[in-house]
């Protein structure tokens, strides 16, 4: 028999037990459209988070002290104070790879205006911060090098310190406000960034010269990170290399020894975050594919029951010459129809639901062609796998047994 007659005898078997297929097809469905869904959130995740890291600048690395131990306990890195302005200065003048470098100064602080107050975070930092950070000044200017040598009392705010302290429409610089008792003149606004990947808010902070925060907030002569530029993307392996050489060296840290320092490069970050994300993405469509064998299964149930039903007609086929492989094509083809009918169906349900869920989500949605021709290979394999069995049992009947069954 013709695969196209197979065919069309598959279609007139459905068609006679509407119901029946459709709720069959159901459990297809429900799984193929989870697999779609949860796949194009995940890249649509992976997307907007590489997207944003990246507008950070590919090329950023950076420097923290490494954790450090007393005792046997783990003090982390925040107990360590090896990074000094020397380190960075050594790193300006011989590291040929980098084209910026600026110290981290951070203090979580309360800053006061009138009488509006906010918990932030104070940033000191030098002119080429924001070079490396990719961040931009909407309104005002820059700290100048002779403020930072001075010990200048003046800052940049980020968006959100604005809006907590003067209000949405409020322009704040020249402003006066008090960082820990501290009179601090605002000479800058820097443009909203929004939240970053981990989503932490980029614009509720403070940027101030390094002195300033290193001498009259904190009184401390270490800095809590380096941030460093590599001259391009391609240079930052070799960029890493010269930093941790030249700081083993300043350290006096001897061969074999742990370095007391951690270095990363964004494209590193990026990295490591996208691969976190495809873990996830994978594991979430792993679950949602549990469906699609609940699915199979159901497939499975329900051809069992179509040879039962048409067992008399099994074996009238048979008696006017239909071979067992006929038979056989017969019900498998109707398998793999339903099954694949099923997966049609849930891919479109698939984008529907990933559609409306980054809509409330307010992320891209990535439906990739690699998806939807994974769900429909699946699908035929599910067709094939859960059909045969029930095929074979229906080619194996005998034709005087079939004709005579009630």
């Amino acid at each position: 028999m013709r695969y196209s007659n197979l065919l069309r005898v598959a279609l007139r078997a459905l068609v006679r037990n509407k119901l029946r297929a459709a709720l069959t097809m159901l459990g297809i469905i429900i799984g193929v459209g989870s697999v779609i869904a949860m796949l194009s959130i995940g890249q649509g995740s992976k997307k907007k988070i590489r997207d944003q890291m990246s507008a950070m600048g590919t090329n950023m690395i950076i420097i923290w002290p490494n954790y450090q131990r007393r005792g046997g306990v783990n003090l982390g890195y925040s107990a360590s104070m090896v990074l000094k302005l020397s380190d960075i200065d050594a790193l300006k003048n011989e590291a040929s790879d980098l084209s910026a470098v600026s110290p981290e100064v951070r203090q979580g602080v309360q800053v006061i205006f009138g009488n509006m107050n906010d918990q932030t975070t104070v940033y000191g930092i030098n002119r080429e911060y924001l070079s490396i950070k990719k961040l931009e000044i909407s309104d005002g200017r820059m700290f100048t090098d002779s403020e930072i040598r001075g010990l200048a009392k003046v800052c940049l705010l980020g968006r959100t310190v604005v809006q907590n302290l003067f209000g949405p429409n409020e322009d704040p610089v020249g402003a006066e406000i008090r960082i820990r008792d501290l009179p601090f003149q605002v000479i800058g606004v820097l443009k909203p960034k929004g939240d970053n990947a981990m989503g932490m808010d980029q614009d509720d902070i403070i940027l101030a010269p390094y002195t300033s925060v290193m001498r009259r907030l904190e009184t401390i002569d270490y800095v809590n990170a380096i941030y460093g530029s590599a001259v391009s993307e391609s240079k930052s392996a070799a960029a890493i290399s010269q930093v941790q050489d030249i700081l083993r060296r300043l350290h006096k840290i001897k061969k074999g020894e742990d370095d007391d320092f951690r270095i990363r490069s964004q494209s590193e970050l990026i990295q490591t975050v996208s691969s976190i994300s495809d873990v996830m993405t994978y594991l979430l469509g792993s679950i949602a594919g549990i469906s699609l064998l609940v699915g199979g299964i159901g497939i499975m149930n329900i051809m069992f029951v179509s040879v039962t039903e048409r067992t008399r007609e099994i074996g009238l086929r048979m008696s006017i010459g239909g071979r067992s492989r006929d038979i056989l094509r017969q019900f498998l083809v109707e398998s793999m129809v339903l099954s694949l009918l099923g997966g049609a169906t849930g891919v479109l349900f698939g984008m529907i639901v990933a559609d409306i869920a980054g809509s409330i989500l307010k992320n891209p949605v990535i439906i990739t062609s690699q998806s939807v021709v994974l769900a429909f290979v699946v699908c035929f394999a599910i067709g094939v796998f859960f059909g045969w069995y029930p095929a074979r049992r229906a080619a194996g009947l005998n034709p005087i047994d079939a004709l005579r069954y009630e």
